[in-house]
């Protein structure tokens, strides 16, 4: 029998699935495949691009960005926001997205999702970046919230607040990844319920769900956000609640490394499709309820 899939539920795609979502997958009704992939964008900057065209006939494609480094002192680098445009034009993706961090210093490009300060001065700068990316591309971008395992002692602003206040002063859109609180909120320490409670819902416009890592250091246990697992049972029972308050969003199941056969994302994202099915029919009886 085959599977039936929420229409807002998406996956990422990772080059070893390429092949099956190309050729396996493809000659599947809508609604029996997951509607949209999502690629991490510097990866087709250079090669790509014609497979991309290609899969957009079938799918909806979302361009997640790991280099803009929207959290450096510096402008945000012509040339990526150049590689950036001409993939955007080529594919014409649902969404364009980054981080709130940073990864780039006076060339010096790292492999890490750096956190920022969460100071005045640190927001002025990340807005002035958001809304210099926003002005090239001519679009709205989606800003992710990140998961961290080091704070800065002089940060004043929680990171819930920066965000909305990222979102307030750009007009950018909110990316609400549930796996990065609940692992952020155990590395420091603060509620899930209070990060939620201070994002506006009408902000977001997708969330991501991943699985993490328990790591044991000397110090004490830490969580690490590697997405390469299965979602966690609390993950899953933040997203429940969450779009039960607020509605479904595009959902995207993350999975980067120890990459499993296509069958294991797909399994997740079926969990995904049938929370958001489920919340549906929730809706539904409550409004018969109400009319009766």
């Amino acid at each position: 029998m085959l599977k039936t899939y929420h229409p807002q539920i998406g996956v990422g795609l990772r080059h070893p699935h390429q092949d099956y979502f190309l050729n396996t997958n493809a000659y599947l009704d809508q609604g029996q495949r997951p509607s949209w992939l999502e690629v991490h964008s510097e990866n087709y900057f250079h090669q790509g691009q014609e497979q991309l065209v290609t899969l957009r006939q079938d799918y909806q494609i979302s361009c997640h960005g790991i280099g803009l480094s929207l959290g450096s002192a510096t402008d945000v680098s012509r040339q990526h926001m150049q590689y950036l445009k001409m993939l955007v034009d080529k594919v014409e993706p649902m969404f364009v997205s980054d981080h709130l961090s940073w990864s780039e210093h006076d060339g010096d490009y790292f492999n890490d999702l750096l956190p920022l300060p969460y100071t005045e001065e640190a927001l002025a700068i990340f807005c002035r970046n958001v809304m210099q990316v926003q002005d090239y591309l001519g679009r709205e971008l989606l800003i992710e919230n990140p998961s961290s395992y080091l704070s800065f002692s002089h940060s004043t602003i929680p990171e819930w607040e920066f965000l909305a206040q990222v979102q307030q002063r750009t007009n950018c859109r909110l990316l609400l990844d549930l796996n990065n609180i609940y692992v952020s909120a155990f590395n420091h320490g603060f509620s899930c319920e209070e990060y939620l409670n201070g994002i506006n819902p009408d902000s977001v416009d997708e969330i991501h769900l991943a699985g993490f890592s328990v790591k044991q250091l000397e110090q004490g246990e830490i969580w690490i956000d590697t997405h390469n697992q299965p979602v966690h049972k609390e993950v899953w029972q933040l997203f429940e609640h969450w779009t039960a308050q607020h509605g479904s969003r595009q959902t995207l199941i993350e999975w980067d490394q120890d990459i499993p056969e296509p069958a294991v994302l797909l399994h997740e994202a079926e969990i995904a499709s049938n929370y958001l099915f489920a919340n549906q029919t929730s809706d539904r009886n409550e409004s018969v309820r109400k009319a009766s």
